[in-house]
């Protein structure tokens, strides 16, 4: 991929809408998003999806402002082009309007060149302007919204049926008035999230939405297939690296069991000269420590 490609840019992005597909991807540290964005994503998502990926935790509620700041520096120095979009977590934009701005600027102040937001519900829509208002972009997120996992009962599709449906489209065309630049459309029907594209002037960025959306965007992990395990249907794994990774390890432990690593020449380092390990090896007067050298 050519590494002198234009910087990726909020309008760039609107202007994107119905004319190229947008490629987004997560990226959590320095390597990935280095990797990432060399490869050509158009978007780096810092997702709060690390504390799943990343941290172990079972859901996302558990990750912390502190928890995305860290990985969001991380991303921002290991990007040249791609727009940094980080998530902001549970609880940092639930308690009060002023609150949420500061969180959203600290995002900012990190690096990133917007955030996500989940939900749409009538509070979350004025949050969403008074973030905007603070000249910070605003991409949002309905469907499957991981942070309501608990209200939603379980990571589930939404809007199945016409009324959850109709809900839905009622969200997206409320955040676009709202003034966000683009719309993660998680785990809704392919017709459904083909009305919204269609509905809505902003582009609609769909995981587990079929593909009339504008863009894409998938876990870093997930399409490079760094874990086992249950892989969701929307997945698509381009690599089987989990087990290149374990076969790679299983082997240089092999080597070091029997000896076999480092070799003496290939990866080892050996003195200036003879004469240097001659002098290292010669008795010595000043008391300290005396090694005779090897025979033959």
């Amino acid at each position: 991929m050519n590494q002198t490609r234009k910087k990726v840019t909020v309008p760039a992005i609107r202007a994107m809408k119905s004319k190229s597909r947008i490629g987004m991807l997560t990226a959590y540290d320095y390597p990935s998003a280095k990797v990432a964005d060399a490869a050509g994503a158009d978007i780096l998502l810092v997702g709060d999806s690390l504390g799943m990926v990343i941290l172990g935790y079972p859901d996302t509620l558990s990750v912390t402002v502190e928890d995305m700041l860290h990985h969001t520096k991380a991303v921002v120095r290991g990007n040249k082009s791609a727009l940094v979009v980080a998530d902001m977590p549970y609880l940092s934009y639930h308690v009060s309007i002023e609150e949420s701005v500061r969180n959203a600027g600290r995002f900012v102040q990190a690096g990133a060149h917007a955030v996500k937001i989940e939900g749409a519900k009538e509070s979350r829509i004025k949050t969403i302007e008074a973030i905007l208002d603070a000249e910070i972009p605003v991409m949002g997120h309905i469907g499957l919204t991981p942070q309501s996992v608990n209200a939603l009962g379980g990571f589930k599709l939404q809007g199945k049926n016409a009324d959850d449906a109709r809900r839905l489209l009622d969200e997206a065309v409320a955040l676009e008035r709202a003034g966000c630049f683009s719309l993660v459309l998680e785990c809704v029907p392919s017709e459904l999230a083909a009305m919204i594209t269609e509905h809505v002037t902003i582009p609609t960025i769909g995981i587990g939405a079929g593909p009339s959306c504008d863009g894409q965007v998938l876990v870093f992990h997930d399409v490079l297939g760094m874990y086992d395990g249950h892989t969701p249907k929307f997945v698509r794994q381009y690599a089987h690296v989990a087990q290149d990774m374990q076969a790679a390890l299983e082997a240089y432990l092999a080597d070091v069991r029997s000896g076999a690593f480092p070799d003496e020449m290939k990866e080892s380092f050996h003195m200036a000269s003879e004469e240097e390990l001659k002098r290292l090896y010669a008795a010595r007067d000043d008391g300290g420590v005396v090694v005779e050298m090897p025979r033959g």
